[in-house]
């Protein structure tokens, strides 16, 4: 059986009649509580009478028709509307606004909310993001009033914003955006507005880790934008987190007077590194480095060679290569992840290494960085001392791709929703 939606939008601003059809007030707004149900019940009606706005329970209204609601009974009662925790208004807080749908990782915008009654029970059941709302909105009453055309997303999937709502008491569930990648969370936050933005870094804050994930995936405008409202002891613990080349990115654009003060407060060895990268320009080969990456003894069988991929605390695309080291301490060659899950366990990293792997230099700049990545098909490449003998860092490929590609690309190519 089709589930028989009525939209939001035809019921606000329509009179309240009862039994005999009498008109006892206006519905100013909806009023649905938000918990754990997938399809937030509705609690009742925010009616005008006589100026004064009153509540009526849901239980209390017969039905939603064409043009009117049916309340049962002939009298309100006339004690005002206060909002409680865990409310919402659905015409007032969430239509035209932004909800984040889960599924896909997308800001959607509520340009119509639909109900239904499921199991005896109003509920909101989903938010239609297309423009057909307004269109249908010109169509006369009769037409308008119960049609849908499949563009309805189920309310399951989503979340309101609530940071415009504050007596609304909510929060945006860490629960949920943890399956989301920190990457698909960065984007969330870049198309919301700064209030909405700080919601979802507020959110993802219970877990440091996913915090600082997502703060290295946002594009340099917004997070000098949150840095700009923490102290910089806020400030030093988000960089502590991040990976130093990215931490390094970040320092250099803030206001001169606070890049000290917060390099300062920044763990000891964390410091060293990220004052060692800030000596090379961005944009070449030293200043897009990582400087943790794994170089062990070319004597050292394959098993413990993946025990220490395993344990290592350094980004993930950089220990796709390791490399191996001489008794002296001079790279003397490399092995890829893959490589070394194929070989031998008991072989050792020097015999599964490919000799004098091809390298950059500090001070080599985009191009020829790129170039010799792109020519040798690497997705990591060691940036070698002057004397060929020791690793200063890793460029990954994905540090290389983040500088080609045009600024907005992602919604450019769709990763992100445009507002409708």
């Amino acid at each position: 059986m089709e589930l028989q939606l009525v939209h939001l939008s035809n019921v606000i601003r329509r009179p309240l009649v009862d039994g005999a059809g009498d008109r006892l007030g206006r519905v100013q707004d909806l009023v649905a509580r938000v918990g754990d149900d997938p399809h937030p019940p509705l609690v009742g009606l925010v009616v005008k009478v006589v100026g004064r706005q009153l509540f009526v329970p849901i239980g209390n209204v017969v039905s939603f028709e064409p043009g009117r609601v049916r309340f049962d009974g002939r009298k309100v009662d006339l004690r005002r509307f206060e909002r409680r925790a865990g409310e919402l208004l659905l015409g007032q807080d969430l239509l035209a606004r932004h909800l984040i749908n889960f599924v896909g990782g997308r800001l959607v915008r509520a340009n119509e909310i639909e109900l239904a009654k499921v199991n005896g029970r109003w509920e909101v059941v989903g938010a239609d993001p297309s423009s057909r709302p307004a269109l249908r909105r010109l169509l006369p009453s009769r037409l308008r009033w119960r049609s849908t055309d499949g563009s309805v997303v189920d309310w399951a999937t989503m979340e309101p914003f609530v940071a415009h709502v504050p007596s609304a008491r909510l929060h945006i569930p860490y629960r949920k955006l943890k399956r989301l990648h920190p990457a698909q969370i960065a984007d969330l936050v870049e198309a919301a507005s700064h209030e909405e933005g700080e919601e979802i870094i507020e959110a993802v804050g219970e877990d440091r880790e996913l915090e600082a994930d997502v703060f290295e995936e946002l594009d340099t405008t917004h997070q000098l934008e949150f840095v700009r409202t923490r102290s910089d002891q806020e400030a030093a613990r988000l960089l502590a987190s991040m990976a130093p080349d990215d931490a390094a990115d970040l320092i250099t654009e803030l206001n001169q007077e606070r890049r000290l003060p917060i390099l300062n407060l920044l763990p000891e060895p964390q410091q060293r590194k990220i004052r060692a990268l800030l000596s090379y320009h961005p944009e070449t080969a030293g200043g897009l480095m990582t400087p943790d990456f794994l170089c062990l003894p070319a004597s050292a069988p394959v098993s413990e060679v993946l025990d220490a991929i395993r344990q290592s605390t350094a980004p993930h695309e950089a220990i796709h290569v390791v490399f191996a080291r001489d008794d002296a301490g001079h790279v003397i060659g490399s092995a890829t992840a893959i490589r070394l899950i194929q070989a031998d366990s008991t072989a050792t990293l020097g015999a599964v290494a490919v000799a004098d792997p091809p390298h950059l230099h500090a001070d080599w700049d985009l191009g020829a960085t790129v170039r010799k990545m792109s020519d040798f098909n690497l997705t990591v490449a060691p940036v070698m001392d002057d004397q060929h003998a020791r690793i200063l860092g890793v460029v990954t490929v994905d540090d290389v791709l983040e500088l080609l590609l045009p600024t907005g690309w992602r919604r450019d190519f769709g990763t992100t929703a445009p507002e409708a």
